[in-house]
């Protein structure tokens, strides 16, 4: 199935103001970035999505909201302080820096022999790419590319003698790329007056450590009992080496996680293997076709090394395959760090035993949620004997429910009528009122943003408190009564009670 380009949803992001650069006007910083109007209307419908349904609909799961900022202590304990870091090459000549697990190399062979090396990055379409660098270095050379094909190897793998010889990305020249070293994720920050080596800390690379941290309280206090959820949605921080594919790998960002806690006893392949299933549902229930995502399973040598099992639920970009949210097992290795670290007892006491409880954690990224949502509901198509960009958003997630337009913008009785009617529905939503343009340039402007419903307020409405209400997907347009509104777009947008 073909779906839209990046450029296609960044150009459209861009021109209704979803999302841009941070300070842009000064240059903005790669990986950070800012949210317009239309944007946090949609990251805030997301957010209340995965509560209402993670949280709020579950009776076995409770919230929190821990501070960005925590004692260094946790990081110590966690790992992330001394391990947290991704490998890293740089190009000596253009001093751009790589993720060394992203960059790939392959030898040139002709008549038998290696007569090159190229270098690419991972993506989609590197194995063209390859291709395409190999048969240019054999026509510069005059020579003819074996037939054989390209076996593509992460530069992780490359020996000393082959990491001379491959050539930079950047210039093509080979031996310009540092050996793979190590480079440390967390952002740092000073907490007190004075600026020393007691006052460092750093910005949480995620949001799961202060749940662990806090258990305790928790179960204290919410009078919860094993199995049981703690959920958390908030912003981490991770310094990128190399940020990319916009939104999807940024140097700040919100994570949804939630952590599951069972007893070690319990039977978590199979509690696992239910999270699994049900949070690909939930996708379908934002609208995500099945169609656009995939489960991939972690090989037992790639888990991190705390966990017992992984299962990444991944989307189709239009830059690849890539994770949208991942479901792991964790144990209890957090737990035990903290209290092993802080001295404190984090066990969990059920009337009869006490002992530390197994952690299941599905953890959604909102921003590659966000980004999966405009590309799974952008579309062109022709309608009315023109063409239309349109964004099939879930009505429970749209940015605005509703188009409220009254059919001239020069009838005082039309325009009243209008913003009574936008006045009463955004008591419930948030609606737009617009009496620019001719009416169907106005239907143009809300399907583009995905609006999924628009009113109409015509010289009819003012004889029989009627109106047209249209479908942004079908474009059918149907008369209801004003009274009725509420109502029908109550359950359109929420469902049925």
């Amino acid at each position: 199935m073909a779906g839209p380009t990046i450029d296609d949803v960044l150009s459209l992001c861009r021109r209704r103001g979803f999302f841009f650069p941070s300070a842009e006007i000064y240059g903005s910083i790669a990986g950070f970035y800012d949210h317009g109007p239309l944007g946090c209307e949609l990251r805030r419908n997301i957010r209340d999505a995965w509560w209402r349904d993670m949280v709020q609909g579950r009776p076995d799961v409770v919230g929190m909201d821990c501070s960005i900022v925590t004692h260094p202590q946790v990081w110590h304990a966690s790992g992330h302080a001394t391990n947290f870091s991704d490998p890293m090459v740089d190009c000596r000549e253009s001093k751009m820096r790589y993720r060394a697990d992203q960059l790939f190399f392959c030898p040139v062979r002709s008549q038998g022999r290696t007569i090159a090396m190229v270098s690419v990055l991972e993506g989609p379409a590197m194995e063209e790419e390859a291709r395409d660098k190999a048969r240019a270095i054999c026509g510069r050379m005059g020579l003819v590319a074996d037939g054989e094909p390209l076996r593509l190897r992460p530069i992780l793998d490359a020996t000393a003698e082959e990491l001379e010889k491959i050539p930079s990305p950047a210039t093509g020249t080979p031996g310009a790329l540092t050996a793979p070293r190590d480079f440390h994720l967390m952002l740092e920050t000073r907490v007190g007056a004075v600026a020393d080596a007691a006052s460092l800390t750093y910005l949480r690379p995620e949001t799961a450590q202060g749940i662990f941290v806090n258990f305790g309280h928790v179960v204290d206090t919410a009078r919860q009992k094993i199995p049981f959820g703690i959920a958390q949605i908030g912003r981490s921080f991770r310094n990128e080496i190399t940020p990319r594919n916009s939104l999807f790998r940024s140097r700040e960002f919100e994570q949804m996680e939630l952590e599951y806690f069972i007893a070690p006893d319990a039977d978590w392949r199979a509690i696992h293997g239910q999270w699994v299933r049900d949070r690909l549902a939930w996708y379908s229930s934002i609208g995500v076709g099945q169609e656009w995502l995939s489960l991939e399973e972690h090989a037992p040598e790639k888990l991190a090394h705390y966990a017992l099992a992984c299962t990444d639920i991944a989307f189709r970009y239009p830059f690849g395959i890539q994770e949208i949210e991942g479901i792991a097992v964790r144990g209890n290795f957090d737990l035990a760090q903290h209290q092993n670290f802080s001295g404190k007892s984090l066990e969990y006491f059920d009337g009869e035993r006490r002992y530390l409880p197994l952690a299941i954690e599905p953890s959604a990224g909102l921003d590659r949620i966000f980004l999966a949502l405009l590309c799974s509901a952008y579309a062109e198509d022709e309608l009315g004997g023109g063409r239309r960009t349109v964004l099939r958003l879930h009505p429970r997630l749209a940015p605005i429910k509703a188009g409220v337009f009254p059919l001239v913008k020069n009838q005082p009785k039309l325009v009243m009528l209008a913003e009574s009617i936008a006045k009463r529905l955004s008591r419930h939503w948030n609606v737009a009122l617009d009496s620019s343009g001719a009416i169907g340039r106005r239907y143009r402007r809300m399907d583009e943003v995905g609006t999924p419903f628009a009113i109409t307020v015509d010289f009819q409405s003012i004889d029989d408190g009627t109106v047209t209400l249209r479908e942004r997907d079908s474009a059918e347009q149907v008369r209801i009564a004003v009274e009725e509104l509420v109502p029908c777009l109550r359950e359109s947008i929420n469902g049925p009670d």
